[in-house]
This record gives structure tokens, sequence and C-alpha cells, in this order.
């Protein structure tokens, strides 16, 4: 089914570009600007600031935007998830409003602490998924989406990296293009000392039980203590009380002696409840367990984002193949917050308990990521300012 779906994209994709028979579409040319959502120094999606009210326990409160850095010290080279509707088993070129969204909604906020990239790439879209489930060969759609993500990757170290320093970050299908740009562009390779940091939420990275090391990439580790650097952030969402169950998409592994690598994005390390730093979209889309979510006892937000602390907690959870950050609603009778979050998946009318809160792995944690990432870009500077 999907479960089976995506673990095929992921053998392929496997499969290194130089391996790889030649696909038929022509190459994408990312020397061209119009092939990439975000690039620094122009105006685009990234640049462009998003207006964000506090929701406080005692009701809304300031709001702020976006900014750009003036002098980051890191790139960023985001690729966003599975969001094409487009006709057929892989996306065209030609950007519309479910890429530009994803990026804004998860990748615009990072253009305050690094120099932000995002290909547009030819993506397997969710017709993909839909087809895989039913028994179609996604080879080359998925072989064609690493392909550009690939040569995305090489125009950005050639054309704009200049030595610098930087952080991978990607969701979903992302995260997965991403996982095998490691496992074959950076591993190994001098490139991998430039590597701060990669934060692949929302697709399962296998590691030995009780390992950080080995599995899904062989030589990176998965992060496990603050401060930490060329290592990976990984995470798989489920409600509190949600276990993954037998089968699940995502949190389970599929091979006894192994499970899905866990970081908690507020601490990297902690096995512990932590607070997270959240990011929500008011204007979400998608149906919500419970119906429409009512931000504020206040009334409707000022702005289409709002920002919580410590609404709701995570915690990571690894038990034997099992392996998933377990999400906590922090309930207060006496706020006038919601005590309610998006995050399930929704299939014919009903929501499927083996994908989790995926679509609320970036949101819940965007706070907490962002400051990993001003982080790793502050020892950054520090670490080229002494070498002068």
């Amino acid at each position: 089914m999907i479960r089976t779906a995506l673990l095929t994209f992921a053998a392929v994709a496997a499969t290194p570009a130089s391996a790889q028979p030649a696909a038929s579409p022509a190459a994408v040319d990312y020397s061209k600007d119009a092939n990439w959502l975000c690039l620094p120094g122009r105006s685009d999606i990234c640049s462009t600031p998003l207006p964000t009210t506090a929701l406080n326990s005692n009701g809304y409160g300031s709001v702020g935007r976006s900014e750009v850095a003036k002098d980051a010290a890191v790139d960023c080279f985001y690729v966003y998830p599975t969001v094409s509707n487009d006709r057929g088993l892989n996306s065209d070129l030609t950007v519309d409003n479910s890429e530009r969204s994803a990026t804004q909604v998860q990748f615009a906020r990072f253009a305050g602490v690094c120099r932000t990239f995002a290909p547009v790439y030819r993506q397997m879209t969710l017709g993909a998924v839909a087809a895989a489930a039913a028994g179609a060969d996604v080879t080359k759609p998925a072989m064609l989406a690493y392909a550009d993500v690939a040569s995305a990757w090489r125009t950005y170290l050639r054309q704009y990296n200049e030595g610098r320093p930087f952080v991978l970050i990607g969701h979903s299908q992302g995260s997965l293009m991403l996982q095998q740009l490691i496992k074959h562009e950076i591993e190994g390779k001098p490139i991998a000392k430039q590597m701060r940091l990669a934060i692949l939420p929302g697709f399962n990275l296998l590691v030995p039980q009780g390992k950080t090391v080995g599995g899904t990439l062989k030589s990176t580790p998965i992060c496990s203590s603050p401060g930490e650097t060329g290592c990976v952030m990984t995470w798989v969402s489920f409600r509190e009380k949600n276990v993954p169950p037998a089968g699940a998409i995502f949190g389970n592994a599929p091979a006894p002696g192994m499970t899905v690598a866990c970081t908690n994005p507020a601490k990297p390390g902690s096995t512990a409840w932590e607070s997270l730093d959240s990011y929500w979209n008011t204007r979400f889309g998608l149906p919500v367990p419970g119906g429409p979510i009512s931000w504020s006892s206040e009334g409707a937000p000022p702005t289409q984002f709002v920002r919580t602390e410590g609404l709701v907690s995570a915690r990571c959870v690894n038990d034997g193949q099992l392996g998933y950050l377990s999400i906590r609603t922090n309930a207060d009778p006496n706020s006038k917050r919601t005590d309610r979050v998006y995050g399930e998946v929704g299939i014919l009318g009903m929501f499927v308990p083996g994908w989790g809160m995926h679509l609320a792995d970036v949101a819940e944690a965007q706070g907490d990521m962002i400051r990993q990432v001003e982080d790793v870009s502050a020892r950054s500077r520090t670490t080229s300012q002494q070498a002068r």
C-alpha cells in the first residue's frame, strides 16, 4: 500500500545518480534563477515578511515580522515535501500555489538566520503515491525527482557556496531526497566538513537500535546532544496516545534490530518532555480532528500565522522497532488560547493513524528548528572570525 510505495521511493532514490539510466525529460538548468523558489539577494518567497502574532495563555500578544539576515554566516538548502497535484507521476517546473505555500510556511522564516536556497524540482506527485499504492512502477519518477535535487545541489556548490558552511532542511519527500543526497553526495567527501546540520523531519531515518550511526546513513550520526554539529536531526510525529500501529507508514522500522531515529528538536539527545516553540498556520485548509480550530477565545487571529511557546511538548520514544516524537498538547482550562492543534492526514473522510501528525512535523517545532540553525550560525561566525 502507501507504506510500500514510500519504501519503493526510498529504494530507487538510493541509486546513485551516476548509476541511473538517462531520464527522457531534459535536465533542469539550475544556473537559471527561474528554477529556484528562493535565492539570496533577490525578492522572492523567502524575502517576503511573514506577520506573526504571539498567542499566549492570556490571549493574543504582539505582532512580529520575519526578517532577512544581512550577513548570514551559513547557507540553508531546502527541499519541499510532497505537495504537487500536477497530472502524471512527476510535477512540472511551473511554480504554483502548492510549492509556493509549502516553501513559505516551512522555510521562509529561516531567511532570518541563513542564506536561503530552495530549488524547484520535478517531485513525485500525490498521484504518484496513489499509483504506487495501486501497484504501479514508480522507479522512473523517483529517479527523476532525485536527479533534479542532486543537480540543484551541484549547481549550488559550483555557483553559490564558495566554501561556506551549510544546513540541509526538508520535510517528507524533501527529507527523503536529502537523506539520499547526504548518502551519495556528502558522506565520505570533503564537502562533509561544511555540513553543520541537517534537519530532516517527516520521513523514517533508520539506525540500529541503541546506536546513532549506521542504517540509512553510513557515517553521519544522529544529533544526540545540544550544540552538536555535523549531524542529522530527524523525527516523525505522533500524538501522545497514538502509538504507531502495526504497518504504520512512519515510526516503525521494517526490519528487526533497527529503529526509526528520533531527535527532540527542542533539546537534541533528550528523552524527557520538552516544550516546543511552534508556528501555526491559522488558515490551514485540511480537515482537523474535532473540526476547525478556534485559536483564541478573543476571536479570530489578527494574522495568518501565530506563534505558541509551550502549547505543545514533545518526547522522543524508541521502543524496539518503534521510533517517533510523541506530541502532547498542554491543555489549560484557564487559558484563552486553543488546546487543539492540527497535524493528522485525512483520506476519504478518515484520519489515518499510521501517518501520525505528519502535517505538523515542522509547524510544531519551527521556532526550535530556527534556533538550532541560529546557534550553528553563531558558532560558524565565531570560528570564521578567529581564523582571520
